[in-house]
């Protein structure tokens, strides 16, 4: 028997049917609901979709998904959406309703999986990662500032484009732009992103948004509970700490959040960034390990030399081994290390490129960025029109 996805499939293939309409659609769980969830859902001009479950994680949605979340999130009855399937795509009710609930039965386990990853697939057939037309970035890296912590080491430091940086008003204009042009992710990084004392309030704009929020810090102050607590309490979704494996704060950073995702009982992604050094290869496994032991979630690696590309592929598989998740499309803040994300490798050896298309990265006075280090300036968040920034952007 013909499966749905494949009908779905040569229907878009062949044109018989056109895709939805693109746009955002939007759904909350009444109070009397016992899940209270919300559900935000971008549609791509080419029929694929973005689903935003809880404003905490994005999921990467295919056509065939993409057609069932917006039956489910504009209230249709099982019997509903089964007879618009049948009818749209000449299948039996039978299994165009089978497959519904199956859909919708996932989707509700995700709404309830506590430390989902912030970025997910949930397809009915598989779609290479960024290969589909975009009508906006997935992501938005926001440099709030250039300024480190004292003490830090001068190679650390982040490049220095421009003088000044967004007030706290701005950002919020910035984060308002984003949203309203279908963006749904934000990740604020820096420098180091805790040095702004607006940080709390910008996460908790950005939830109230419905967006999916994201940290890159060094973990110094996150290290103090009743700070993190604070973060956690405006909406944060998830945070990637570079570890530093000299510095104790960095360690007892990850044992912050463990103590808040075991009082809280707090839904919250995290992940650890090590850059291998000719100074910690030879602790590269031993630290892996201890991040493990730690509760994260998963892990980022990257070299800061090719003379250990080696050392680095050792590492990866180390982590494999262990059962440490491997997170590959995520930013780390210090552009000067150059600390490239592992290549998620791929069965025809090439490999997704994301910067530019599936995000892009804010310098502190708002101008766009392809990605963090490409220096392309794109045009300025609050100077220019999103239409004109991201017509720069896909013309990369």
């Amino acid at each position: 028997m013909t499966s749905l996805t494949d009908r779905l499939r040569f229907a878009f293939s062949s044109d018989r049917v056109s895709p939805l309409e693109p746009g955002m659609h939007s759904y909350l769980a009444p109070g009397t609901d016992p899940l209270n969830y919300r559900m935000h859902l971008r549609i791509e001009p080419g029929g694929e979709g973005l689903l935003i479950l809880q404003a905490s994680t994005v999921l990467h949605l295919n056509r065939s998904a993409t057609e069932f979340a917006y039956h489910l999130l504009h209230r249709k009855s099982d019997a509903e959406t089964a007879k618009t399937i049948s009818e749209r795509y000449r299948v039996s009710e039978k299994q165009a309703l089978n497959d519904y609930v199956e859909f919708k039965d996932r989707v509700l386990t995700l709404i309830e999986t506590p430390d989902l990853d912030p970025v997910s697939y949930l397809e009915l057939d598989r779609t290479t990662p960024y290969s589909e037309a975009l009508g906006a970035p997935y992501r938005l890296d926001a440099a709030l500032t250039y300024d480190l912590p004292k003490g830090s080491k001068i190679d650390a430091a982040p490049t220095k484009r421009v003088k000044r940086e967004l007030d706290t008003k701005e950002w919020i204009q910035v984060l308002d732009k984003a949203w309203n042009a279908g963006i749904p992710h934000v990740v604020f990084t820096g420098g180091e992103p805790t040095l702004r004392a607006d940080l709390p309030e910008l996460l908790e704009h950005a939830e109230d948004l419905g967006m999916v929020t994201g940290l890159l810090s060094d973990g110094i102050k996150l290290s103090d509970t009743k700070y993190l607590k604070r973060l956690l309490d405006a909406g944060l979704d998830h945070a990637m700490v570079v570890l530093q494996p000299d510095k104790k704060k960095t360690w007892d950073s990850l044992a912050s959040f463990s103590y808040w995702k075991e009082v809280l009982a707090d839904d919250v992604f995290i992940a650890a960034h090590l850059t291998i050094t000719e100074r910690n290869v030879a602790k590269a496994n031993s630290y892996i390990d201890k991040l493990a032991d730690s509760g994260v979630s998963a892990i980022s690696l990257s070299e800061n030399s090719t003379k250990l590309s080696g050392a680095l592929q050792l590492a990866r598989d180390h982590a494999d081994f262990i059962d440490l998740p491997l997170v590959w499309d995520l930013p780390v803040p210090y552009s000067d290390l150059n600390p490239v994300s592992l290549e998620l490798e791929k069965a025809d050896g090439e490999h997704p490129q994301g910067a530019g298309k599936a995000w892009l990265y804010v310098e502190p006075d708002g101008d766009v960025l392809p990605g963090q280090g490409i220096n392309q300036k794109l045009g300025n968040f609050l100077k220019e029109d999103w239409e004109k920034i991201w017509g720069h952007a896909k013309g990369n």
